[in-house]
Order: structure tokens, then sequence, then C-alpha cells
């Protein structure tokens, strides 16, 4: 961003990281060796506006621009990526899904409430065979009088166990007559109707305390006013949205890489050997630069990538950069910092270990590294 940061944004970044100190970091360690995901800890941040970041106050939302939404997400990803996740997800994707596309009606009855953090949502486009190729999903949808039934599988839906409200992603075209990425549906499902089956609970490498699901629709009926926009468009809306739900994984990315550094930072200046803090050894000295720049760059970008999108226009690439070059930091960064602990690095009794596990996941979801380099390869080549 160009110019000083306005007080507003200093005011929002603050909150987020006094929220983030004080009630999120001393937990952090333990709901992930429990897995165990904490929905209280998700509400308050709904009370403090958290889940209404990009929603315009129109619809009870804070109407913040997206550099500032991603300096808090980047706030609350140092202190504990999980729970990040829950934040961005639901920010950047059902809920500006609906802000796009949603009727009155709809923004009313779904959008205020998850605005004010009184219901958490989800996003479902994956499946077991579609990831990459999201486009190639078999769940179906078919008419049912007015309204719609629901049947088929959803794998990896961050926030699939517990959130209140998820948008799923199902066909609408039917067999023998596909329409490909424009015969696929976008549809408004509350997750107490019946037939919303949680069908597994992931047990991850990383982001342990995220909560990450399979579902399955089993015959659930939705009326008509379920049913997003039109009715082979939801993929274009999915894939609109999914730019603001990478540039929330390269703050994520940009949180677990500063978490990593003032860690590692921390602890060289305290570790002696030989005599000395090991600081003062040039090797360790080069590599808290070079953590640093790496850090300080991935910022930069995911804060131009916000700056355009906000501008309008087409930022796809630019967007996909700040994605593969925050959450490859992010994974460099940890790992340096693990490399500077020693054997002590590789001990769960440590932060940077768990670092660098939920690192990881910010390179492969919401789009892969490889899936980043065709974006930008795309984009750049269109171009010239």
């Amino acid at each position: 961003m160009t110019g000083p940061p306005s007080d507003e944004r200093r005011q929002v970044v603050e909150l987020a990281r006094s929220f983030a100190r004080e009630h999120l970091a001393p937990g952090a360690a333990a709901r992930d060796a429990a897995s165990r995901f904490d929905r209280a800890v998700v509400d308050r941040l709904g009370e403090l506006g958290f889940l209404g970041m990009l929603v315009p106050e129109a619809w009870d939302g804070l109407g913040l621009d997206t550099g500032t939404y991603l300096l808090a997400v980047e706030e609350i990803a140092a202190a504990d990526a999980s729970v990040a996740v829950s934040m961005a997800v639901h920010n950047a994707l059902p809920a500006q899904m609906l802000v796009r596309h949603g009727s009155e009606a709809q923004k009313e009855r779904w959008l205020k409430p998850m605005a004010r953090g009184e219901l958490l949502g989800a996003f479902a486009l994956s499946e077991a065979d579609a990831g990459s190729d999201a486009a190639g999903l078999r769940a179906q949808a078919v008419r049912r009088g007015d309204g719609w039934v629901l049947n088929g599988t959803k794998q990896w839906v961050s926030n699939g166990g517990t959130a209140d409200v998820v948008l799923a992603m199902v066909r609408t075209d039917r067999e023998g007559e596909r329409r490909g990425a424009h015969g696929i549906g976008c549809f408004v499902v509350p997750t107490d109707t019946p037939g919303y089956v949680v069908a597994k609970r992931e047990d991850k490498m990383g982001l342990r305390s995220s909560d990450t699901a399979s579902i399955h629709f089993d015959d659930l009926a939705l009326g008509p006013e379920h049913l997003l926009g039109e009715p082979g468009e939801g993929f274009v809306y999915a894939l609109e949205a999914l730019d603001g739900g990478r540039l929330g994984v390269a703050a994520q990315a940009c949180g677990i890489a500063r978490a990593a550094l003032e860690h590692a930072r921390r602890y060289a200046s305290e570790r002696r050997q030989f005599g000395h803090a090991i600081a003062e050894f040039e090797a360790v000295a080069f590599r808290l630069a070079d953590m640093a720049t790496r850090l300080e760059a991935a910022r930069s970008l995911m804060l131009e990538a916000a700056r355009r999108t906000d501008a309008g226009g087409h930022a796809s690439g630019i967007v996909a950069m700040a994605k593969l070059f925050a959450s490859e930091t992010a994974m460099w960064v940890s790992t340096q910092a693990v490399q500077l602990f020693g054997g002590y690095g590789y001990m769960r009794d440590y932060p940077v270990e768990r670092l660098m596990r939920d690192a990881k996941a910010t390179e492969i979801y919401e789009g892969t590294s490889e899936v980043q380099r065709v974006v930008i390869a795309r984009d750049l080549l269109a171009s010239t």
C-alpha cells in the first residue's frame, strides 16, 4: 500500500493483535495437540466484527478495505493459523459470494447474521476426484417441484463440521446433457437441514485445530430461495470468490512466517554456544536477515494485490503471485526456523515445529503452488 496506514487500519490491526496475543496464542499448542476446534474462539471473533470485515455496513458488516482485512488475518495467523483459516474462509468465500450474488432476501436471512458473527459460513467446492479440476465435480442437484434435492459428497470443507451455513457447488445440469463449468449451481445449505451429514473429520498434518470435514448430501431438499444467482453459474461465482480466498491464504502464510521469524530471532539471541549468543555468528545472522527480507517482500506483494483488487478490474494474476510467494515464503522461513533451533526445533515442546506443519498447508489449499503458476503464466501470456 502506498502512503501511511489510516487510523482505522491501525485500530483494527491493533485489536486483532491484542486478541490474538491474549486469547489465541496461549492455547494454540494445546488445541493443535488435541486437534480441537474451539467454536467459542471463533464466536468471539464474530463479536468483535472480524467475521464481517468485507461486508458492507448496510448488511451489518464493517465495510473495510481488503488490505486492512488481510493484515488482521495475519495477526490472527501469527498466534494460531488454524483460527485464521475459519476467519478467512468465512470472510472471503461464502460471505463475499452472498454480497455479490445474493438476493435481498438471501442477504437479510443469511448474510446479515454471518456479518454479525451469529452464523459461521463454509465453502464446499472440492470433491475426492475434483480437486485442481474442480469443474469435474459430481455432486448432483435435481429439481423437485420448484425446489431442489441434493446428493453427493464434498471433501476438504473448512468449517464443514461446525458451520451453520455452507455454500455448496453442485451440478444442476443433467446426465447426458453436461454443460461443464456452466452446469454447476451454488446452493446456500443450512447445516441443520435433514440430509446434511458430516461424513468424516480429517486428521491433518498441520492446521490441526481447524475443522476440515467431508460432508455428504443425502436427499437433502432445499426450496428455490436457497439457489444463489443463476442455476448454471455457481462455478463462475466460486472462481470469482477464490481470488479473495487466495489472498486470505497469503495473509495466513505471512502470519506463520512472522511467528517463525520472531521465535527464531528470540531463540538466537538467548541460545549460547562457544560463549556467545548464536545470533552473533554470521551464518545465523544472515539466515535471520534472509527470513525477514522474504517476509517483507511477501507482505508487500500481498498488499499490492489487495490494492489492485479494491481498484477493480482483473487482478487474478497478481493475487496468484501473492498466494504463491507468501505460501512458499512461509514454508521456507519456518523450515529455516526449525533448522536454527537445531534438535529442539524438531521437538513438539517448541512452537516452530507446529509452524512448519501449518505452513505446508498454505502451499496446497485454495489452489496448489502449481495451480498458482498456471494462473500466473496464463495471465502473463494473455497480455503479450
